[in-house]
């Protein structure tokens, strides 16, 4: 009775592992755009420079690409279209990423609303991430934020803390909610 509970548990247990692992794999074989996308996501992100005063995003549109976004080096834009060129089932790229103007005002803004929002009670947790999800964009003192929070109460947060800052004339929040 003992070994065919444990042979029970076994099959069961390989019947789950092969779940687990094939049905993503057969997801990713019959659309190539997911995995070419979290291909791309996951490129975009390792790029050395890339940080919180940067936002890449991006469109997949069968073999055809076009980057978006906005950065605070060209190098960095530069390099972003670099890295997904190199990648298989990639035929074209439209680079539509903004490079930001060089501002020492900005400078200030950038650091001080990443101070107001990242330092917060509330938020620190997400300081502590190996990407924060907090974006902030500033161009000529208006300042943008996107990425992603936990909640409502979150992205209110940091709306109001960009908006504390001194010298800052507008905020956008993109801020999207992500559970």
């Amino acid at each position: 009775m003992r070994i065919r509970i444990t042979l029970l548990m076994a099959l069961l247990l390989a019947v789950l592992l092969v779940l687990i692992f094939a049905v993503p794999a057969v997801a990713d074989s019959r659309d190539p755009n997911t995995r070419l996308e979290r291909q791309i996501r996951h490129e975009l992100i390792m790029l050395p420079h890339y940080g919180v005063f940067d936002d890449l995003s991006f469109k997949v549109d069968g073999a055809n690409v076009t980057l978006l976004g906005q950065v605070t080096r060209p190098s960095l834009r530069m390099d972003a279209e670099q890295v997904v060129r190199s990648m298989e089932g990639v035929a074209s790229i439209e680079n539509r990423i903004e490079v930001l103007p060089l501002s020492s005002a900005d400078d200030r803004i950038r650091r001080a609303v990443y101070n107001a929002i990242y330092r917060d009670e509330i938020l620190y947790q997400y300081s502590l991430m190996a990407v924060p999800p907090i974006h902030i964009l500033v161009k000529n003192g208006h300042v943008t934020l996107e990425g992603t929070v936990g909640s409502i109460i979150d992205k209110s947060v940091a709306r109001t803390r960009a908006y504390a800052v001194s010298n800052v004339f507008s905020v956008t929040d993109n801020l999207r909610l992500e559970p």
